[in-house]
């Protein structure tokens, strides 16, 4: 992304503060017009009081000064609160607008891109753009105002001297561009090392238990110095060419101020000029300098928030693939069927992972779906709820392809338990009245007590207000199973999706959350991505994927005396028991 994109981004942002940049924009030609007024007031300084011995103008000239340095100090105070209230509600905006837009890009990004890299972004570089924002553009701006107004006074009092000051104006913004380019790359690179380096914070925390059992504490303490170690190059680099821009540009500047020294001094000592006219000029040549060696100081920063801008405003620019179409409809309440026909699926460029699949499921039916890893179970079941976008064929509700449904009324009739238990570091109320925050205490306790969690959620020591810990840390797998199996029963869903529930958990704790899922499972239309084939006896119907196809349907028993794939599946997970069947 390049600047001008950057700044047409910045543009929109900045939009809603358009009234109060103005006012800023005000106070800051005041301040402008104050400093040029400062340094004109060094020629009647000298001229009428030193040389003209004038009286009046020694008692007046003070009291201008107190007035123009109070006045001057009003305005200040105006345009800098209001330029970093502007750029922190702008940081706030932006912070808030990136959140939004990762909640509504498909699951298909949240696998390319690492958690650690998307956090990054979020917290580290939206801090580098408010340092941009806060504080570079208060100063730019500011001394933006002041050189305008102090090239007036040179001009106004020496137009010559003015026009060699001004060749050695440029020479001092040379190192400022060139060091700008600098700072950019390395900026970008900073980032996205502090991405990588959180990515493994991210991913060695949560994995902490594998570190210890593999004694890879050693490795992972080494692999993070080392991204330590390239961070600390990388700012040093950046060091580097801040501390050598300041001196350079100073150094530049004072071959300028030198020669205007002479020059100057020259017309006084012929009688073209006066000390107080000459005097004043220099003064205004000092500062004038002044704010194009703060320049130099706060590129680095303005750079840095230039790159970060860059990452951000790339990742807002990210259109969602999967979304509601303008003219989508709300669904009406599941009533009829879901039926996907000739439904072919791949990620991305990669091989179909499902296909030309042909399935219909009544409602009120408990479809079982089972197959070997990689047949494209878990697949099936994130194309219903629209997680992915099927490449061809038609999936359809009640004769109503899902694609004309909004995306919140779709998912608003479904409800999904999986295999790897998603809960939040909150109260067990509140996980399991995520999505119904507005709800009745009576109906979370019912939900609780039809999930099996009455029982241990009243052990816990602040009941329905434990803190339950990252992940639910603080749970056993069957207990997170089933908060997570009372928020679905709490949804209230007509069309239920449960994915693989009970793989990861032991015999006991299998068993009762079984209880659990038969509750779930009752007056809704239920299907059910299985590994185990013991919970999946009693569907009404069976279907077997393989490589993406379905290539066998029927009932548990029909499917065993078929002597085909569910029965080779079923002779592997029961090789040491009878072959038994569901009366």
């Amino acid at each position: 992304m390049n600047t001008n994109e950057i700044f047409a981004n910045l543009r929109v942002v900045l939009k809603p503060y358009t009234r109060r940049l103005l006012i800023t924009m005000v106070a800051m030609v005041v301040v402008g017009g104050f400093n040029a007024l400062q340094a004109y007031m060094v020629k009647p300084l000298l001229d009428e009081i030193f040389y003209k011995h004038n009286a009046r103008m020694l008692n007046l000239l003070p009291l201008g000064l107190l007035l123009v340095f109070f006045v001057k100090g009003v305005f200040y105070f105006i345009y800098s609160y209001l330029l970093e209230k502007t750029g922190q509600s702008v940081i706030r905006d932006l912070r808030n607008k990136v959140y939004a837009h990762l909640n509504d890009l498909p699951l298909s990004f949240f696998h390319k891109t690492s958690t650690g890299e998307l956090i990054s972004r979020i917290i580290n570089d939206v801090s580098l753009l408010q340092g941009a924002v806060s504080y570079a553009l208060i100063y730019l701006l500011r001394d933006l105002f002041s050189v305008i107004g102090l090239l007036g006074v040179i001009f106004y009092m020496d137009w010559r001297l003015a026009l060699v000051s001004l060749i050695f104006l440029p020479m001092a913004a040379v190192p400022i561009v060139v060091f700008g380019k600098k700072f950019r790359r390395i900026s970008t690179n900073y980032q996205t090392r502090i991405g990588e380096a959180t990515s493994q914070l991210h991913e060695t925390i949560a994995g902490m238990r594998i570190v210890k059992a593999f004694c890879m504490e050693g490795f992972e303490k080494q692999r993070f110095a080392g991204k330590m170690q390239a961070i600390l190059d990388i700012l040093m680099a950046e060091t580097k060419y801040r501390c050598l821009a300041h001196p350079l540009i100073e150094f530049l500047g004072g071959i300028g101020m030198a020669m205007i020294i002479w020059f100057g001094g020259t017309q006084v000592l012929q009688g073209h000029s006066t000390p107080g006219t000459f005097m004043s000029f220099l003064t205004a040549l000092i500062m004038l300098y002044e704010p194009i060696k703060g320049v130099s100081r706060i590129n680095s920063n303005l750079q840095q928030g230039m790159a970060a801008a860059a990452r951000i405003f790339t990742l807002l620019n990210i259109r969602p693939d999967i979304r509601s179409a303008q003219d989508a409809m709300e669904m009406p309440l599941f009533s009829h069927s879901i039926v996907l026909s000739d439904v072919n699926f791949s990620y991305e460029d990669n091989p179909p992972v499902i296909k030309n699949l042909n399935l219909r499921v009544n409602k009120g039916e408990i479809l079982a779906v089972v197959g070997p890893s990689g047949s494209g179970k878990t697949t099936l079941a994130n194309l219903i709820p629209r997680f992915y976008e099927i490449n061809h064929g038609a999936l359809l509700i009640d004769n109503v392809d899902i694609r004309r449904f909004t995306l919140p009324s779709l998912r608003g009739q479904l409800a999904l338990v999986t295999q790897q238990t998603i809960l939040f570091n909150d109260t067990v109320r509140n996980n399991i009245a995520y999505g119904r925050n507005d709800c009745p205490e009576s109906e979370i306790i019912e939900a609780a007590r039809a999930a099996f969690a009455l029982d241990f959620i009243m052990e816990l020591p602040q009941r329905f207000d434990t803190i339950i810990g990252e992940s639910g840390a603080r749970l056993s797998g069957g207990q997170q199973q089933r908060i997570s199996i009372a928020r679905a029963l709490l949804k209230d869903a007509p069309i239920l999706i449960l994915d693989e529930a009970t793989s990861s958990l032991d015999t006991e704790s299998e068993r009762e959350v079984q209880r659990a899922l038969e509750n779930l499972m009752q007056n809704r239309t239920t299907i059910v991505i299985a590994h185990r084939l013991s919970t999946i006896k009693n569907a009404d119907r069976i279907i077997v994927l393989k490589d993406g196809q379905l290539v066998e349907e029927g009932t548990h028993d029909q499917l065993l005396d078929l002597g085909g794939e569910y029965s080779s599946l079923y002779r592997l997970q029961f090789a040491d028991e009878p072959m038994i069947k569901v009366q």
